[in-house]
Protein backbone atom coordinates (compact mmCIF):
# COMPACT_ATOMS: atom_id res chain seq x y z
CA UNK A 1 0.00 0.00 0.00
CA UNK A 2 1.18 3.19 -1.18
CA UNK A 3 0.42 6.85 -0.21
CA UNK A 4 1.34 9.88 -1.62
CA UNK A 5 2.66 12.07 1.38
CA UNK A 6 3.81 15.44 2.65
CA UNK A 7 7.61 16.62 1.88
CA UNK A 8 9.90 19.10 2.47
CA UNK A 9 9.46 22.44 0.23
CA UNK A 10 6.83 21.25 -2.03
CA UNK A 11 8.76 18.06 -2.95
CA UNK A 12 6.56 14.68 -2.32
CA UNK A 13 7.39 11.83 -0.14
CA UNK A 14 5.92 8.34 -0.68
CA UNK A 15 4.70 6.36 2.11
CA UNK A 16 4.67 2.71 2.14
CA UNK A 17 2.88 0.54 4.38
CA UNK A 18 4.53 -2.73 4.22
CA UNK A 19 3.46 -6.11 6.45
CA UNK A 20 6.58 -7.52 8.05
CA UNK A 21 7.34 -10.46 10.70
CA UNK A 22 7.90 -8.87 13.86
CA UNK A 23 11.12 -10.57 13.44
CA UNK A 24 12.05 -8.06 10.92
CA UNK A 25 15.40 -5.65 11.17
CA UNK A 26 13.13 -2.84 10.68
CA UNK A 27 10.33 -3.56 12.70
CA UNK A 28 12.81 -4.75 15.87
CA UNK A 29 14.66 -1.27 14.95
CA UNK A 30 11.12 0.73 15.21
CA UNK A 31 9.99 -1.51 18.22
CA UNK A 32 13.59 -0.42 19.97
CA UNK A 33 12.52 2.84 19.87
CA UNK A 34 9.23 2.82 20.75
CA UNK A 35 10.63 0.87 23.63
CA UNK A 36 13.40 3.72 24.76
CA UNK A 37 10.79 6.73 24.07
CA UNK A 38 8.66 4.87 26.60
CA UNK A 39 11.31 3.90 29.19
CA UNK A 40 11.84 7.93 29.10
CA UNK A 41 8.22 8.92 29.33
CA UNK A 42 7.60 6.70 32.38
CA UNK A 43 11.03 5.45 33.71
CA UNK A 44 11.65 1.82 34.77
CA UNK A 45 12.65 -0.27 31.94
CA UNK A 46 9.90 0.30 29.50
CA UNK A 47 7.79 -2.33 28.04
CA UNK A 48 9.64 -5.70 26.70
CA UNK A 49 10.19 -6.50 23.32
CA UNK A 50 6.78 -8.59 21.82
CA UNK A 51 6.81 -12.01 20.49
CA UNK A 52 6.61 -12.41 17.12
CA UNK A 53 3.85 -15.41 16.87
CA UNK A 54 0.97 -13.32 18.00
CA UNK A 55 1.21 -10.49 14.69
CA UNK A 56 1.24 -13.53 12.36
CA UNK A 57 -1.73 -14.01 10.12
CA UNK A 58 -4.76 -14.96 10.20
CA UNK A 59 -4.77 -13.82 13.96
CA UNK A 60 -2.36 -11.01 14.00
CA UNK A 61 -0.41 -7.93 11.65
CA UNK A 62 2.45 -6.10 11.42
CA UNK A 63 3.02 -3.43 9.67
CA UNK A 64 5.90 -0.96 9.03
CA UNK A 65 5.97 2.68 7.37
CA UNK A 66 8.33 3.37 4.84
CA UNK A 67 8.86 6.71 3.88
CA UNK A 68 10.66 7.42 0.88
CA UNK A 69 12.03 3.84 1.66
CA UNK A 70 13.74 4.58 5.36
CA UNK A 71 11.50 3.24 8.24
CA UNK A 72 10.25 5.64 10.04
CA UNK A 73 6.97 3.98 12.15
CA UNK A 74 5.06 1.06 13.24
CA UNK A 75 2.04 -0.96 14.73
CA UNK A 76 0.50 -4.05 14.98
CA UNK A 77 -2.60 -5.82 16.46
CA UNK A 78 -3.28 -9.35 17.54
CA UNK A 79 -5.64 -11.60 18.89
CA UNK A 80 -6.76 -10.49 22.56
CA UNK A 81 -10.16 -12.31 22.52
CA UNK A 82 -12.13 -14.36 20.05
CA UNK A 83 -13.63 -10.85 18.39
CA UNK A 84 -11.22 -8.55 19.70
CA UNK A 85 -8.17 -7.17 18.41
CA UNK A 86 -5.42 -5.15 20.58
CA UNK A 87 -3.38 -2.96 18.77
CA UNK A 88 0.66 -2.99 19.79
CA UNK A 89 3.38 -0.96 19.35
CA UNK A 90 1.73 2.20 17.36
CA UNK A 91 4.99 4.56 16.66
CA UNK A 92 6.25 6.96 14.57
CA UNK A 93 9.70 8.45 14.75
CA UNK A 94 10.00 11.70 16.34
CA UNK A 95 11.05 13.90 13.35
CA UNK A 96 8.40 12.95 11.08
CA UNK A 97 5.93 12.87 13.15
CA UNK A 98 2.65 15.14 12.42
CA UNK A 99 2.45 14.16 9.38
CA UNK A 100 -0.73 11.85 9.47
CA UNK A 101 1.59 8.74 9.50
CA UNK A 102 -0.06 6.95 12.71
CA UNK A 103 -3.10 7.86 11.49
CA UNK A 104 -2.59 6.04 8.43
CA UNK A 105 -0.73 3.16 10.40
CA UNK A 106 -3.76 2.81 12.52
CA UNK A 107 -6.82 2.98 9.82
CA UNK A 108 -4.72 -0.08 7.52
CA UNK A 109 -4.51 -1.77 11.20
CA UNK A 110 -8.13 -1.58 11.66
CA UNK A 111 -9.01 -2.66 7.64
CA UNK A 112 -6.60 -5.81 8.65
CA UNK A 113 -8.33 -6.34 11.84
CA UNK A 114 -11.83 -6.43 10.18
CA UNK A 115 -10.75 -8.27 7.06
CA UNK A 116 -9.28 -10.88 9.68
CA UNK A 117 -12.82 -10.82 11.16
CA UNK A 118 -12.36 -9.09 14.72
CA UNK A 119 -15.62 -6.82 15.46
CA UNK A 120 -13.19 -5.17 17.97
CA UNK A 121 -10.00 -3.18 18.52
CA UNK A 122 -8.81 -2.19 21.89
CA UNK A 123 -5.39 -0.27 22.82
CA UNK A 124 -2.81 1.28 25.40
CA UNK A 125 -1.77 4.36 25.65
CA UNK A 126 -0.26 6.64 28.85
CA UNK A 127 -1.38 9.81 30.31
CA UNK A 128 2.32 10.94 29.39
CA UNK A 129 1.36 10.88 25.59
CA UNK A 130 -1.29 13.02 25.26
CA UNK A 131 -0.75 13.37 21.36
CA UNK A 132 -1.46 9.53 20.93
CA UNK A 133 -4.30 9.98 23.47
CA UNK A 134 -5.92 12.86 20.73
CA UNK A 135 -5.20 10.44 18.20
CA UNK A 136 -7.34 7.52 19.18
CA UNK A 137 -9.96 9.68 20.23
CA UNK A 138 -10.29 11.52 17.11
CA UNK A 139 -10.46 8.39 15.24
CA UNK A 140 -13.66 7.25 17.50
CA UNK A 141 -12.12 5.18 20.30
CA UNK A 142 -14.09 5.26 23.36
CA UNK A 143 -12.02 5.15 27.03
CA UNK A 144 -12.62 2.10 28.51
CA UNK A 145 -11.78 0.76 32.21
CA UNK A 146 -8.13 -1.08 32.20
CA UNK A 147 -7.90 -4.11 31.07
CA UNK A 148 -5.60 -7.62 31.46
CA UNK A 149 -1.61 -6.48 32.25
CA UNK A 150 -2.53 -2.63 32.60
CA UNK A 151 -4.95 -2.66 35.42
CA UNK A 152 -3.84 -0.91 38.39
CA UNK A 153 -1.53 0.73 36.29
CA UNK A 154 -2.97 4.88 37.12
CA UNK A 155 -1.12 6.24 33.82
CA UNK A 156 -2.12 3.95 31.68
CA UNK A 157 -4.92 4.94 29.36
CA UNK A 158 -7.31 1.90 27.42
CA UNK A 159 -9.55 2.41 24.66
CA UNK A 160 -11.85 0.27 22.83
CA UNK A 161 -13.40 0.82 19.38
CA UNK A 162 -16.29 -1.37 17.51
CA UNK A 163 -15.02 -2.00 13.85
CA UNK A 164 -17.89 -2.23 11.03
CA UNK A 165 -18.53 -5.48 8.42
CA UNK A 166 -16.02 -4.27 6.13
CA UNK A 167 -13.60 -3.65 9.06
CA UNK A 168 -13.94 -0.10 8.87
CA UNK A 169 -14.25 2.03 12.01
CA UNK A 170 -18.03 2.39 12.73
CA UNK A 171 -19.64 5.62 13.55
CA UNK A 172 -16.34 7.89 13.07
CA UNK A 173 -15.46 10.58 10.14
CA UNK A 174 -12.21 9.54 8.19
Amino acid sequence: MTHGGDGDHGARSEITLLVVGLDDSRARSLEAKHIEEMTRLYGGRGPGPLTVEGFVSPDGCFVVALLDGVPVGCGGFHRLAPDVAEIKRMFVDGPVRSRGLARRILHFLEQRAGEAGYTETWLETGSAQPEAIALYTSSGYQPMAPYGEFKGDERCRCFRRPLGDDGSSTGASR
